[in-house]
C-alpha cells in the first residue's frame, strides 16, 4: 500500500493520510476527489480498520459502484475479505430501517414507493378531499412534500410554516399522506433519509450502536447535501468524530433539488478542529480552459473559489463563435466534428435547457453524425412533443387509431375540447398554420397547464412544447410538418451505449446540469446569451445567478483539450425570434484566453 501511495501527488497523499477526526477536502474540478476517497478507504484497511468499521457515501449508485472497484484493484493480492458499505444515502437508510425500523413502527418488510406510487397516494387523497387539481396540481404539492421531509419537517411541524393557501393544502395532503403510508407500511424515497434520522433522534441506544460502529465516516460530494443528510453525516459520525467530507461549493449546481452548498461552507464551524486540505491540481484540463473558468467562477463571492492549475501544458484557447442564428450555431458545431480526426465520443455538445438539443439534433441528423442524449431522450421522443403531435396527427387524419388514444387518455375534458378544435379547422375556410393550430390546442386543452407542475422538469417540459411551436414556423402546413418530422426521425440510428458509458461511435448531447462528473477531449457550449445561460429565471436573484455561474464553471471544465462556446446573433427559440446580449459568463473571459477562429 505504501507504494500505491506513490501513485497520489502531495496534497493527495496529505488528505489521505489524515485518517483521524474531521477532515474537509475541497477538491476542484478534475483534481481527484473521487481518487482520494478510494485511496483513503483503502489505506484504512491496510492498517488493519475492519471494513464493517468504515462507511462512504456517494450521491449515485455509478459513483458507488465505481469506488468499490477501485477500491478492490487496489487491495487486491493483500485483502481476500468483504469491502465497507460504498453507495448511496437512500441504499443506506433503506437496509438500516429494514433492520431497525421497528424502533420507530416500520416493519421489516416495508414497501419502497417510487415518485409514481407516490403521485397515486396524493391524487386519491386531493379526490377524496374535494382539491381540485386544476388548482393544485398533484406533482407540485408532492413536490412541496418531498421539500419538506428533505427539511426534516414532519406535517406537524410544516403545517406552522403553512402560510398561502397552498401551503395550508399542502399541509392537509400531508399529513393525510404520511398516515396513508404508515397504514400501509411503506416509505418514500424522502422517509429513507427522514425515518433514519428520526430512528437516531428517538433511540440514543441505537445511535450510540451505529456511531460507535462506524469509526469512519466518509462523504462524497458534500456541496450537494440537503438538511437530512447533513444531519444524518452528523449522526453517523457523533462518537468517533472520524467524519472525511469531499466537495467543492463552485460545482454545487443542484439547489432545485434541495441541496444546500452552505453545508459545506459550515463544515469548519460545526467542527473547530478540522484539517482542511484544497485539492487545486487539474489532471484533466489544459491551462487555458482552467484559466477561463477561473476568470468566470472568480465573481463568486458566496463561497470560496479554489484557483486550479495543471501540468498539462497551456492548449489552445478557447473558441468563441458568433453564429448568425441557432442554425448556424449548430452547423458550426458539426462542422468542426467533422473536420476532426478524432473520435465522434471525443465531442460533447452541452445546453442550459433541455429544449436546445432540437437543433443541433437536426444538425447532426443531416450529417449522418451519430449522437446519443445523455441522461435523457431525443426531442422528438420526449413524451410532452410526442404529445402534442398527436393532436396534429388526429386533425390531420381523424383515422389515426394510434393518435387517437394517446390524446385520449390525456383527460376526457381536454380530449373533448380538442374535439372542438379539430372541427372548427376542419370548417375553416383559411386552414391555420401548423404554429397556429398548436397554439389553439394548447390554449383550448389546457395542456401547459397539465405538464407544468412548478419544478425543474416541468418547466423543461414546457420549454420543449414551446420549441415544438419553432419547427412548425418552418412549415405552411401540418401535412408537411408531420412529414418531416417523420423523415428525420427516420435518420435516427439506435445508440448502443449503456446508460453512464460514453460512445466512442457517438457524439454526447446533454444538459449542463447531466455532464457534472463527465469529460470529453472536445466540449461545445450553445447557448452564451443572457436570458438563456444565465437563465431567464435566475436574472433577478443574485444567488441563483452564483449557481448559475457555477453551472457554467461545470461546463467549462468538462473539455481536455478544446472548449467552444457559441452565441447566436439572433435566436428562434420557443417559436420567438429574438437578440440577446452576450452571456456575462463570456465577457468575464480574458480576451488573451480566446483564439481567433
Amino acid at each position: 500500500m505504501a507504494n500505491l501511495l506513490g501513485d497520489l501527488d502531495s496534497r493527495q497523499k496529505e488528505a489521505v493520510l489524515a485518517t483521524d477526526g474531521p477532515v474537509l477536502i475541497l477538491a476542484g474540478a478534475g483534481s481527484g476527489k473521487t481518487r482520494v476517497l478510494t485511496y483513503k478507504v483503502a489505506y484504512l484497511i491496510s492498517l488493519g480498520v475492519s471494513p464493517d468499521e468504515i462507511i462512504a457515501v456517494t450521491f449515485t449508485n455509478k459513483a458507488g459502484n465505481e469506488m468499490k472497484e477501485r477500491i478492490q484493484k487496489l487491495l487486491e493480492g493483500g485483502f481476500s475479505g468483504h469491502l465497507p458499505f460504498v453507495g448511496t444515502f437512500h441504499a443506506y437508510c433503506a437496509k438500516l430501517l429494514r433492520i431497525e425500523g421497528k424502533y420507530i413502527g416500520l416493519p421489516s418488510g416495508y414497501l419502497i414507493y417510487d415518485n409514481d406510487d407516490s403521485l397515486a397516494v396524493v391524487k386519491k387523497i386531493m379526490k377524496s378531499g374535494n382539491i381540485d387539481i386544476k388548482h393544485f396540481r398533484p406533482s407540485s404539492i408532492l413536490g412541496a412534500i418531498s421539500s419538506a421531509k428533505g427539511e426534516l419537517l414532519d406535517p406537524e411541524a410544516y403545517s406552522q410554516f403553512a402560510r398561502s393557501y397552498f401551503g395550508e393544502t399542502v399541509a392537509k395532503v400531508y399529513l393525510q399522506y404520511q398516515a396513508e403510508l404508515q397504514r400501509i407500511g411503506a416509505c418514500d424515497f424522502d422517509d429513507l433519509l427522514m425515518n433514519s434520522v428520526k430512528l437516531f433522534e428517538k433511540n440514543p441506544q441505537i445511535l450510540s450502536k451505529y456511531s460507535s460502529r462506524y469509526k469512519y465516516v466518509l462523504v462524497d460530494e458534500y456541496q450537494d447535501v440537503n438538511t437530512a443528510q447533513y444531519v444524518l453525516t452528523k449522526q453517523l459520525a457523533s462518537v468517533n468524530g472520524n467524519l472525511t467530507v469531499v466537495g467543492d461549493a463552485s460545482q454545487a449546481i443542484y439547489s432545485f433539488r434541495g441541496a444546500d452548498f452552505r453545508n459545506i461552507l459550515n463544515f469548519e464551524r460545526d467542527f473547530a478542529n478540522a484539517k482542511v486540505f484544497n485539492l487545486e491540481q487539474n489532471y484533466r484540463s489544459t491551462q487555458c480552459i482552467l484559466s477561463a473558468a477561473n476568470a468566470v467562477i472568480s465573481k463568486n463571492m458566496a463561497h470560496p473559489v479554489l484557483t486550479l492549475w495543471t501540468q498539462n501544458g497551456k492548449g489552445d484557447g478557447i473558441t468563441v463563435y458568433n453564429a448568425q442564428n441557432e442554425i448556424d450555431e449548430a452547423n458550426f458545431a458539426v462542422d468542426r466534428i467533422l473536420n476532426s480526426t478524432e473520435n465522434f465520443g471525443e465531442f460533447a455538445i452541452l445546453y442550459r435547457t433541455n429544449a436546445q438539443s432540437r437543433t443541433v439534433e437536426e444538425a447532426l441528423l443531416h450529417a449522418n453524425i451519430p449522437y446519443r442524449i445523455y441522461g435523457g431522450v431525443r426531442f422528438y421522443e420526449r413524451k410532452e412533443v410526442k404529445d402534442v403531435l398527436a393532436y396534429l396527427r388526429v386533425i390531420e387524419n381523424p383515422l389515426d387509431d394510434v393518435s387517437l388514444t394517446r390524446v385520449e387518455k390525456l383527460g376526457k375534458s381536454r380530449f373533448k375540447k380538442f374535439l372542438d378544435v379539430a372541427k372548427k379547422n376542419k370548417a375553416a375556410k383559411k386552414r391555420p398554420t401548423p404554429a397556429e393550430v398548436i397554439d389553439k390546442v394548447l390554449e383550448a386543452t389546457g395542456y401547459i397547464e397539465l405538464i407544468d407542475d412548478g419544478t425543474e422538469q416541468g418547466l423543461m417540459r414546457v420549454e420543449n412544447v414551446k420549441e415544438l411551436k419553432s419547427v412548425a414556423q418552418d412549415y405552411e402546413n401540418i401535412t408537411m410538418l408531420l412529414e418531416n418530422i417523420a423523415l428525420m426521425e427516420g435518420k435516427v440510428t439506435p445508440s448502443k451505449s449503456h446508460e453512464g458509458q460514453i460512445d466512442v461511435n457517438s457524439v454526447t448531447l446533454m444538459t449542463i446540469h447531466a455532464a457534472k462528473g463527465l469529460e470529453f477531449g472536445n466540449v461545445f457550449i450553445i447557448g452564451m446569451e443572457e436570458g438563456l445561460f444565465p437563465h431567464s429565471r435566475s436574472m433577478l436573484d443574485v444567488s441563483q445567478i452564483e449557481e448559475e455561474r457555477r453551472l457554467a464553471y461545470v461546463g467549462m471544465t468538462r473539455a481536455k483539450q478544446k472548449l467552444y462556446l457559441t452565441y447566436a446573433s439572433q435566436r428562434l427559440y420557443f417559436g420567438v425570434t429574438s437578440s440577446n446580449l452576450v452571456s456575462r459568463f463570456l465577457i468575464d473571459i480574458p480576451e488573451e484566453l480566446i483564439s481567433a477562429i
